[in-house]
């Protein structure tokens, strides 16, 4: 039983690791947008929605006989939250680098880790609490050589930590929901939410492309990062612990950097070359803490 539940949690990493890839092209695809950054977060709702569709179709179709129902409120504060963290994030992206606001963004596994322990009593090791503060020490590293920027880079800033309340939410929503839900039910439901709620603010932006390319870039937002991307997290988050499915999200700030660089010409130096090491070092340390025996801890005084 032990090595099947490893090379299930084996196989939770993978698809997280690889949906991390997916979702690291985003912010690529806002900076190239022909559309507003609300706009552009609206189009990858709704291009995504007929996959997603049929996906969660045929998902409820095979376990009809025992299906859970979908009224639960908890599908709609996904999507709500979701929106907020896609609202601010595209934001974000157009007034600092991609590096910075995908580093601010991804604090969120700090704030995760908090709520887990502090919800459902799933405590840390001190060990892993330190696997998260060397990943959040190699993302710095990333971010140090963009510091300074002031003005509209610092705004950019701000709206890239309030992306990070947001999406760490959402990460306990996902995670909760997949408990219960199959990854197509969860991703359509979330998206239909978000998509719904950001339309009025897309409207006050440039709601469509001018150009064929402009409107294959919202598809390839829609397909990469909220269909790939995102539902192979809620597959992992479905047998990872929200504060592990967490920290392996680290990867996607590697992948946005590495992105921006050959892409956008944001160039890597050596100390955000490092800050990639380090930032990875830490995800295996945390898989290691994770695999480890949890010691026994002595009953509270009463």
């Amino acid at each position: 039983m032990s090595q099947r539940t490893n090379a299930t949690e084996a196989l939770a990493l993978v698809a997280l690791f690889a949906g991390a890839l997916a979702i690291g092209t985003a912010p690529i695809f806002v900076r190239m947008s022909e559309t507003g950054p609300t706009a552009t977060a609206f189009w990858r709702g709704l291009l995504a929605l007929p996959l997603l569709a049929a996906w969660a179709y045929l998902e409820r179709r095979r376990v009809a006989p025992s299906r859970p129902s979908l009224r639960e409120p908890l599908f709609a504060w996904a999507g709500v939250f979701f929106a907020g963290d896609l609202g601010l994030w595209h934001a974000s992206i157009l007034l600092t680098s991609v590096a910075a606001s995908t580093l601010e963004a991804n604090c969120a596994p700090v704030l995760v880790t908090l709520f887990a322990w502090l919800l459902w009593g799933e405590r840390p090791r001190p060990a892993f609490v330190a696997a998260i503060a060397l990943a959040f020490g190699g993302m710095l590293l990333i971010l140090a050589p963009k510091l300074g920027g002031g003005g509209h880079a610092l705004l950019g800033d701000a709206l890239g930590l309030g992306t990070a309340c947001f999406y760490a939410a959402y990460i306990l929503a996902v995670a909760r929901l997949r408990t219960r839900h199959g990854t197509g039910v969860v991703m359509f439901a979330s998206t239909l939410v978000f998509t719904l709620l950001l339309l009025p603010l897309a409207l006050l932006q440039k709601f469509f492309p001018d150009s064929a390319r402009g409107w294959w870039l919202l598809i390839g937002c829609a397909l990469c990062a909220q269909v790939l991307g995102q539902s192979l997290i809620a597959y992992a988050l479905a047998h990872l612990p929200a504060t592990l499915g967490a920290i392996g999200l680290y990867v996607q700030v590697v992948a946005s950097t590495l992105y921006a660089w050959l892409l956008l010409h944001e160039r890597l130096g050596p100390l955000q070359l490092l800050g990639g090491l380090v930032v990875l070092s830490a995800i295996a340390l945390a898989r290691r803490v994770r695999q480890a025996p949890v010691p026994k801890l002595p009953a509270p005084a009463s």
